[in-house]
């Protein structure tokens, strides 16, 4: 239990990931868990605040206890909300044991991106170090990804590089196992079988909000929102939910919902599909769409996600 002496040779700690909007973050998270626990889609923004990817390393008596910490890309705010997920992301490498940045090789193949020079300058402020993780070595050439590393390991504070590929697989075991001999002695914090600390209804909206963000273009994703309204069990085992998709315009409705509700029929279709998975059981799954003009002034949005309204 949590305050009792920790056993011989059991490690546990929080390992922060860095990065700027789609750098790869959520990707890595979800392939080290081995399950989602973080959503994904090609557009940036798309994790609004902190998660946590629990990996248990090794065998009793030298177990350690991995917890990544999957947060906001960082990136010049414009908002709000914005500012509240720049200033989660921040939070959470300072409470961090260990901080990985992680950079989209492509991107930097010339010269670092303006948000990675961002983050560098912020861990330079603060007296940090990181662990360089250069992602997507797959999409280019081993003779420009070791320019890159050349390069960039005189930029920053890094105490260590690693070549990884988030997608792939490549290099990220080596990453944990580095992380896990490297974090301070102690009990673990989680049971040995929880992957996240999430729970169900968050992730139930965040999977909807993923295939939202995944068939719907342009700007709309950034001005939309998902609740979990209800949750309510089955006696075959099932469970009930009703969501509601908020968004801040009639015109945007009108998009949600698709000619004759096909747009939203489709979308609920496959987050229904994927709840399933997670959860391992049936979902009957209803999705309502509303206005809500100033969703992103509410403060009870912000609490429910954990960020910081005032930030």
């Amino acid at each position: 239990m949590i305050g009792e002496p920790a056993p011989a040779g059991l490690r546990c700690g929080f390992v922060a990931l860095l990065g700027a909007p789609n750098s790869g973050k959520s990707t890595l998270v979800n392939a080290l868990t081995g399950a989602k626990v973080s959503i994904v889609s090609p557009k940036v923004q798309t994790t609004r605040t902190r998660v946590l990817g629990i990996v248990m390393v090794g065998d009793r008596p030298d177990a350690a206890q991995v917890v990544l910490v999957d947060t906001p890309g960082i990136f010049a705010p414009k908002r709000r909300l914005d500012r509240a997920m720049i200033a989660a992301a921040w939070q959470g490498a300072a409470d961090a044991d260990l901080i990985g940045l992680l950079v989209d090789a492509r991107k930097c193949e010339r010269q670092t991106d303006s948000d990675t020079v961002r983050i560098i300058e912020g861990l330079l402020r603060n007296g940090r170090r990181a662990i360089l993780l250069l992602n997507k070595i797959d999409l280019l050439k081993r003779d420009r990804l070791l320019a890159v590393a050349d390069r960039m390991s005189g930029e920053g504070p890094f105490a260590d590089i690693f070549m990884i590929s988030a997608l792939t697989g490549s290099g990220i075991g080596d990453f944990l196992d580095h992380c896990a001999a490297r974090l301070p002695a102690g009990p673990h914090l989680f049971p040995e079988d929880q992957l996240s600390d999430m729970p169900e209804r968050l992730l139930a909206a965040e999977i909807t909000r993923e295939k939202l963000y995944l068939n719907l273009h342009e700007e709309l994703p950034y001005a939309l929102t998902v609740e979990t309204e209800t949750w309510e069990e089955q006696d075959d085992g099932s469970v009930r939910i009703e969501q509601t998709v908020y968004v801040r315009r009639d015109s945007q409705k009108s998009i949600v919902l698709g000619k004759g509700g096909r747009q939203i029929g489709k979308i609920g279709a496959a987050a229904r599909k994927e709840l399933e998975l997670l959860f391992d059981r049936r979902v009957h799954l209803f999705l309502f769409v509303k206005v809500r003009d100033r969703w992103q002034e509410d403060p009870a949005r912000y609490r429910d996600w954990g960020l910081d309204y005032s930030a």
